[in-house]
């Protein structure tokens, strides 16, 4: 199958079809995957790069405060949203250019993420394959740097495009402008709020590149007797272990990893093996890892159930929605974790997903 034909019907639902429209009160409960109620003071869809000429002309956009909102997956709504919620659907994926070794791909920040890494896989592509059914769209990517089993989208990422907010202006930002970090980068720091992601390029590789280093995936790769030859086994089976540890969004409202993983420094993690000699740390490039999920667990709230909100049974970095929920109780739940982390251990969680 030739690389620019696109196999999921569904990039296509918006981009002929709809015309925009900015709405008024438009609930967000079936916008983000926690399902919390909130409400938005105004509400529009954009399916295409002359919507967004259009968008930023309008009043509701000049006079407003905005949220560009993907998938939902990184967002807590604790209240009503008092500005312009701007739900994101550019679609496309194209090649731009290839030769022996390598394919540089443009996709639109409007696609769902997963759907990028089924793209890639089906056609023996290598570079992104560790990061399937990671949620939300790509345009969500570059801003968290997300990563997974031992990959990070900063191993494959060329170039955002977006679009500066206050003027309408495009700019191209290089991977390096992007400062990309854990689970961080500039669009989230110096940039917060300044610009729009609306499409990435990727280069990603035709040669072998098997990235087997992440514990859990080696020993699910032997436990199960599957040898790599592909870029798709590799997705397959990280696909397979994620459904096997979190929760749905369909079935129990949840937003993945609501916690980013802790760092220290070699001294402080030999104090706490003073206390807790089974201590679990990873050490990458000279910086200490210590999983998030461990402390919180240790803290006692793995599985535990508060009213409507609770954690996780299966995964104690999953807070979930048991049906109801406002979005405060979920961060209230949240906020008495890192107290209790903090009490235990004297180290801080930070959530990994935006709070509004």
């Amino acid at each position: 199958m030739p690389y620019d034909v696109l196999p999921i019907a569904e990039r296509r639902e918006f981009l002929y079809s709809w015309r925009m429209e900015i709405r008024k009160d438009h609930n967000l409960s079936k916008l983000n995957t926690f399902g919390v109620s909130a409400n938005a003071k105004f509400f529009v869809k954009i399916a295409n790069e002359a919507d967004l000429g259009k968008l930023f002309n309008a009043p509701e956009f000049k006079k407003n405060k905005k949220l560009f909102l993907g998938g939902g997956s990184n967002v807590l709504f604790t209240k009503d949203f008092d500005g312009l919620v701007i739900l994101n659907k550019l679609k496309g994926i194209e090649v731009l250019s290839e030769d022996s070794e390598s394919v540089i791909i443009r996709c639109m920040g409007g696609e769902i993420w997963h759907d990028l890494v089924v793209f890639t896989v089906e056609r023996g592509l290598w570079g992104i394959e560790n990061l399937a059914l990671i949620p939300g769209t790509v345009g969500a990517a570059p801003m968290q740097n997300i990563g997974a089993y031992g990959a990070d989208l900063k191993n494959t990422l060329l170039n955002v495009e977006a679009f500066e907010i206050s003027t309408g202006q495009k700019k191209i930002f290089t991977k390096e402008e992007c400062e990309l970090g854990y689970r961080d980068s500039i669009f989230k720091n110096k940039l917060k709020d300044r610009y729009f992601i609306f499409a990435i390029t990727l280069k990603l590789s035709k040669k072998e590149k098997k990235n087997l280093t992440y514990k859990v995936l080696q020993e699910h790769l032997e436990k199960n007797k599957i040898k790599v030859k592909n870029s798709k086994h590799i997705s397959d089976a990280v696909v397979d272990i994620r459904r096997s540890k979190l929760p749905d969004p369909k079935v129990i409202g949840n937003a993945g990893s609501f916690f980013k993983n802790v760092f220290v420094k070699p001294a402080e993690l030999k104090k706490l093996q003073e206390t807790y000699p089974d201590i679990p740390y990873f050490e990458e490039d000279e910086i200490i890892k210590i999983p998030t999920g461990w402390l919180i667990e240790q803290a006692g709230w793995k599985g535990k159930k508060a009213g409507n909100v609770g954690v996780h049974e299966k995964q104690a970095l999953v807070l979930v929605n048991h049906g109801g929920a406002k979005g405060e109780e979920i961060l209230i739940l949240a906020n008495k974790i890192i107290a209790d982390v903090k009490e235990k251990f004297g180290l801080e969680l930070m959530p990994e997903v935006n709070l509004i």
